[in-house]
Order: structure tokens, then C-alpha cells, then sequence
């Protein structure tokens, strides 16, 4: 019987999930923190905040805390956390809960240091380790991790893509680029302010890309609401999937030129389990309209997206914690 306390956390840069051993899922929420600009004081934490992104109501600063997959904020970070953490896991038993945090492949000893310091902040509370993202994203997919066959991974997130071979839980081959879903909204948001003189914001860019992405949608265009950059008023546009697409051009090519770049490097072994299992794509970047059928088109490989690709990672998190598993967990401080 376990007395220890079992969390897993997948701090991302868009959204934060937190899984709690007997309880599952417990909490998805916005990575955002809003501070009262007068007292520094918590006005509000995950959605209520996020919500009042872009909107610049006075005396309120709306913080993202996280930049490229990696903690760029270290105090909103831990403020933030703090809160959700009260939120998914009120009570402490005597022992120490074990927390396992999913991290970028790439990210280095700093930024993992990082994690585990915010984890710790205030009071010593939690039993923190790491696991590279990949790794918990192929758990999530239905890769077996306990053999030595191989995944191939693209997590694509908020502020980093995953690009890697998982073979026998561990990180064989991998990329992790700093070019993800935000990066292709803010492309988006430049493309329409260019093009069509229309200033849109951050969801609003989001929608253009999920409805459009790079196939058109089902009925070429989509309307956008923003303020006209030369009169200075709200506006409506028709935004034509032709320009989303071009905008998006650059992240797709670059994701698809590191995919081929990885698979020109596997070695005979691992090429045969990628063949036959395909190319799995995870995160909330993968339900990008006409990304699968890119990757399959350009690689020559079967390429799909996986079930609930934005869970994906946290769900692969928690099968490893539950199985007691040390596939690619690194950083446990004592």
C-alpha cells in the first residue's frame, strides 16, 4: 500500500495539467497569473486571469510565466503554482508527495533547476523529478516503454516542438525546437496586420489557425474581429486560408525538415519500429488542419494524431508514475 502521495504536473507553456494518483485529472488550467501592479498581490490565477490578456484593465499586469517550454518568470511561476497546487492537492499527508514534472528533451541543467526550485519555494513540500516530455508523450500515446521498441514523437506545444525516438523509455534521438503554437500565432497576427491592415489578438490568431490551418477549412476563409491599424476602430474581416497558411509556412517547414533530419539519422533497428508504428503527433499543435498529411508526405511514413493529443503528455506522465517506472526521470533531490 502507498502512503506517499503521488502528483503528476505538465507545465507548459500555454496550459498547465495536474494529475493526482486516485483522483486523475484534476486540474487544466491557463499558464497565466495576473498581479496587482500597485501591491504585487495574486489577483487572479489560471483562466480568470488569462482572460484578462490583451484587454490591459488598470492597475492589473497579466503574466505568462513560461517562454519556450522553459520557466521565464521565476516568482509568478511559483506564486502561480502555488495556487493551483492548493487547488489540485489541499491536503499533505506525513510523507512528502512525489511530484513528477515534464520537461523539454533539451532543456538545460538551469532550466531544470528551475522547475524543481519553484517546486520548493516557500517550503520544502514536495519530492520533485523530471521527465523529458517525449518520453511521457510516447507513455501517452500507447507506446511500450518497458521493451526496447521504438517511437517516434512530434509534441508540438505552446512554446516548444519535441521531435524524438523514444527506444526503451529512453530519448535515442531528439530535437527540441523553440518554435511552436505561439510562434505561429504571433506569425498569424503579423501576416493580418500586413496584409490586411486588421490588429488582431492572441486568441483571436489562435482561432484563424485551428479553423484554417494549412488546408483552408471547409470554406476557404474565416472571419477575424480587430482594430483597423489606420483608423483605429473595431473592424470585421474575411481572413483568406491562403494567407494563414503562408504565414504558417516557416513552423511547418522547419518541423518537417527536423522530422526528415531524424529519421536520416536512426539506425536500421529503430527505423523498422518507426516504419511499422508510424509517426505519432501529440500536443494541441498537432490538431493544426493539414499538418499529419504534411509530415506523412514529406517523410514517406505513415504519420497520425494520436487521442486527446493535448492530454497526451500528462496522461503518459501519469501511466509512469502509477507503473513506478524511471523511464527518462531524472533530478530527484534528496
Amino acid at each position: 500500500m502507498r502512503l506517499r502521495g503521488r502528483i503528476a504536473i505538465d507545465l507548459g507553456t500555454v496550459s498547465t495539467l495536474i494529475w493526482v494518483a486516485g483522483r486523475g485529472l484534476v486540474l487544466e488550467e491557463p499558464t497565466a497569473i495576473a498581479l496587482d501592479a500597485v501591491t504585487g498581490k495574486v489577483a487572479a490565477v489560471g483562466a480568470p486571469a488569462d482572460a484578462l490578456s490583451g484587454k490591459e484593465p488598470e492597475d492589473i499586469e497579466v503574466l505568462h510565466p513560461l517562454r519556450d517550454g522553459v520557466i521565464a518568470d521565476l516568482n509568478a511561476t511559483a506564486l502561480m503554482l502555488r495556487e493551483f497546487m492548493r487547488r489540485a492537492y489541499p491536503h499533505h499527508g506525513l510523507l512528502r508527495p512525489a511530484v513528477l514534472v515534464c520537461v523539454p528533451s533539451r532543456a538545460t541543467w538551469v532550466e531544470r533547476q528551475s522547475v524543481i526550485a519553484v517546486m520548493g519555494a516557500r517550503r520544502r513540500r514536495y519530492r520533485v523529478r523530471l521527465l523529458d516530455e517525449p518520453v511521457a508523450a510516447a507513455a501517452g500515446a500507447g507506446a511500450e516503454l518497458s521493451g526496447g521498441s521504438g517511437a517516434f514523437i512530434v509534441d508540438i506545444g505552446g512554446g516548444t516542438t519535441e521531435i524524438a525516438v523514444i527506444a526503451g523509455g529512453r530519448v535515442a534521438r531528439a530535437q527540441s525546437l523553440r518554435l511552436a503554437g505561439n510562434a505561429m500565432d504571433e506569425a498569424i497576427t503579423h501576416a493580418v496586420r500586413t496584409e490586411l491592415g486588421l490588429s488582431i489578438g492572441r486568441k483571436a490568431a489562435q482561432s484563424l489557425k485551428v479553423t484554417l490551418g494549412l488546408t483552408g477549412g471547409s470554406s476557404g476563409w474565416a472571419e477575424a474581429v480587430g482594430i483597423d491599424v489606420v483608423r483605429r476602430m473595431p473592424r470585421a474581416e474575411r481572413v483568406p486560408g491562403t494567407l494563414v497558411a503562408a504565414a504558417l509556412e516557416h513552423a511547418v517547414a522547419t518541423i518537417v525538415g527536423c522530422v526528415q533530419e531524424i529519421l536520416s539519422d536512426l539506425p536500421p533497428g529503430l527505423a523498422g519500429d518507426v516504419y511499422r508504428e508510424k509517426i505519432r503527433l501529440t500536443g494541441g499543435g498537432a490538431l493544426l488542419p493539414g499538418l499529419a498529411s504534411r509530415i506523412e508526405s514529406a517523410a514517406d511514413i505513415g504519420a497520425l494524431v494520436v487521442d486527446d493529443p493535448v492530454r497526451c503528455v500528462i496522461r503518459g506522465a501519469a501511466d509512469i508514475l502509477e507503473r513506478g517506472g524511471e523511464a527518462g526521470i531524472v533530478g530527484l533531490p534528496r
